[in-house]
């Protein structure tokens, strides 16, 4: 098993355990992270899910090298898993009910995808995020292109998604990533402790306005249906190849722009 999945009370702990991986997702985590978000849609008695990472370090994205051919071969879609709801609430229903993010750590790539698809973000304050997929050829192809302007504005997307450059809790706080900072350690403590205010108030309420901020944000239609299109033309190609050998080679990239 890649994921944890522990009831506490009414809220939902579901914890990526790849620690030796650095919690790095392959196709199999996407679909227990998948599964577990179905438990938590369709479970009466819990109301709130906590989504973390064991270890030191919440993710180092995905699993490039297993997860990329795959997706060459099946699309973006892949990245939902095979359950109702899609983790990073793009290519499937995101589920109906709210998910409290606890990051610490290395949290790269598709760790600031999710917490764009989260509804509150927990940080340790060693946290170390970074959105590189430009330095390995390719584009973020789990929100982040979607989302981050809308959600973090412009010129704060666009400085972390073109330059690929590491960025820490102190500025995830200021461009609005994240909404609170404590102590490395004490992330998964704090964001269990929201989840319970949430679960404390009126589920039906709490459902309500989930589903109709959402309702209110989702002008993603064109957009998806763009990124859809340009994916395979960038993972297919040259740079993209480059960026897989570079990425397991721990290297810099050379990329010749084909």
């Amino acid at each position: 098993m890649a994921v944890t999945v522990d009831r506490d009370g009414s809220v939902l702990l579901i914890g990526v355990d790849r620690a030796a991986k650095r919690n790095a997702w392959d196709l199999q985590t996407i679909a227990e992270v998948g599964a577990a978000y179905e438990r938590l849609a369709d479970d009466a008695e819990v109301r709130v899910g906590v989504l973390f990472g064991h270890g030191d370090h919440f993710s180092a994205g995905l699993d490039l090298a297993e997860v990329l051919p795959a997706l060459t071969a099946g699309g973006a879609e892949l990245l939902a898993g095979p359950g109702r709801y899609d983790p990073f609430g793009l290519w499937k229903e995101p589920v109906p009910k709210p998910v409290v993010l606890a990051v610490q750590g290395i949290a790269f790539t598709l760790s600031i995808e999710i917490a764009l698809a989260s509804d509150i973000v927990v940080a340790a304050d060693d946290v170390r995020f970074r959105q590189l997929e430009v330095g390995r050829g390719i584009m973020p192809f789990g929100g982040a292109t979607l989302r981050a302007p809308a959600q973090l504005g412009w010129g704060n997307a666009m400085r972390f998604l073109l330059t690929g450059e590491e960025f820490g809790a102190a500025e995830a706080l200021r461009i609005g990533l994240v909404q609170e900072v404590v102590p490395a350690g004490e992330q998964l403590e704090r964001a269990t402790a929201l989840a319970r205010v949430v679960a404390a108030q009126s589920p039906l309420a709490v459902r309500a306005v989930l589903a109709n901020a959402r309702v209110a944000v989702r002008e993603l239609g064109v957009a998806k249906e763009h990124l859809a299109s340009l994916l395979p033309q960038i993972v297919s190609g040259a740079d993209a190849a480059e960026g897989v050998r570079s990425f397991v080679e721990r290297r810099d990239a050379v990329f010749g722009g084909r």
